[in-house]
């Protein structure tokens, strides 16, 4: 198949030479490992204080990976991208809350953004995570079958109630709905709670998905298992893969545990997962619908070449290629000017609120390796490119 992600001219054809300058600067520095965990603390401690960091922050890395601070502000990135076939997932990236107030404007922000969806086709998806609705500490203990107080009861009905609203409101406005994953220790009762709206919701085609993180080893036999009740109940599965975003966190955890990790020995163990996990789906594509959170090229080939040797057209709604907002544009613009399904997940939110979204994407782009040289690269090659069009 033919080689389209070098393509910088298409990749970076919305960027000015300001915000080239900028991407390259912000991707040097994520590159260092030490100044990420400065940085990182630095921030926090900026942020706990109450000093007036927010200007510094939006001018630089929140302007990088984020469509603004509320829905309305992304809609100018949003028609931006879509001039390039580059459809958006507007992702309310509030994290790690515990009130019940809080719960509830995320609640009214996703039945929102499900709005947005239903009126704009730039809009195909809408989004949500777990821990906005919920407390994680509560995810955990009802994935482990501890008994609740009657407190606990009455709020996780009321976690339920949540889930319920968004993917009913999803299916009476035919909204397709991505349900991100998090960490391994709350996903068993996400997953609960998900498949339940699945066996609701998707009795027709897919409207719920839900995520399969596959740098978990058990990833591939749960989507196995879960196709077996699909079957036997009669409902589609729509299922978002991606490799995961809290490797650190989880092999510490397990460490401290002493437990074995949740995550896959190696990269490569990794990167086998979730093809083998494409395998599968594609294998069972008239039963399924498959969004590919991927930033990584061989698995985005490998995609488009079953695709092609099954027949089925680029622009198929069945399946779509995802990528974060500010990150492997490569990708995702040269999959768009091929006529491919793509969003870019956009998030949004106050900035202090969205610093712990941030966060984790300046340190997973440092974990990964690869990740930050490769956009280093593609940057340094379209800055000496237009450089060479000048003269």
């Amino acid at each position: 198949m033919e080689k389209i992600f070098n393509n910088t001219e298409v990749a970076f054809s919305l960027k000015s030479d300001t915000e080239l300058d900028r991407a390259y600067f912000l991707f040097k520095m994520i590159a260092s490992e030490p100044l990420v965990r400065i940085g990182t603390a630095v921030t926090n401690f900026a942020i706990k204080a109450h000093l007036p960091v927010e200007g510094l922050i939006r001018a630089t890395v929140f302007d990088h990976f984020c469509g603004g601070t509320t829905e309305v502000d992304c809609l100018t990135v949003v028609d931006k991208m879509f001039t390039k076939g580059v459809s958006s997932v507007l992702d309310y990236s509030v994290e790690g809350k515990e009130e019940e107030a809080q719960f509830d404007a995320a609640l009214n922000m996703t039945l929102k953004t499900v709005d947005f969806a239903q009126a704009r086709k730039a809009i195909p998806f809408a989004v949500f995570k777990p821990t906005g609705l919920g407390r994680i500490a509560l995810y955990e203990k009802v994935g482990l079958k501890h008994p609740l107080t009657e407190s606990e009861q009455n709020e996780w009905n009321r976690v339920f109630e949540r889930f319920d609203i968004i993917c009913r409101t999803a299916h009476e406005k035919d909204v397709a709905l991505l349900i991100d994953a998090e960490e391994s220790w709350m996903q068993d009762a996400a997953d609960d709670l998900v498949e339940e709206m699945m066996r609701r919701y998707n009795t027709e085609k897919p409207i719920v998905f839900n995520t399969l993180q596959m740098y978990r080893w058990d990833r591939l036999d749960y989507l196995k298992e879960l196709h077996a009740r699909a079957l036997q109940e009669g409902f589609f599965i729509g299922m978002k893969l991606v490799r995961g975003a809290y490797m650190e966190k989880e092999n510490d955890r397990a460490h401290q545990l002493g437990q074995k990790s949740p995550i896959c020995f190696s990269k490569a163990a990794t990167d086998e997962n979730y093809n083998l996990a494409l395998d599968y789906m594609m294998l069972h594509i008239d039963r399924m619908a498959i969004f590919a959170g991927t930033h990584n090229e061989e698995s985005s080939y490998k995609l488009m070449e079953m695709m092609a040797s099954q027949g089925i057209e680029k622009n198929d709604c069945r399946i779509w290629f995802g990528q974060l907002y500010g990150m492997s544009d490569n990708i995702s613009y040269n999959l768009a000017t091929e006529g491919y399904n793509v969003a870019k997940y956009l998030p949004f939110g106050p900035v202090r609120d969205v610093m712990p979204y941030l966060i984790r994407r300046a340190e997973e782009n440092t974990s990964v390796a690869g990740q930050t040289s490769r956009e280093l690269n593609l940057l340094k090659t379209e800055r000496e490119r237009r450089k060479a069009v000048r003269r």
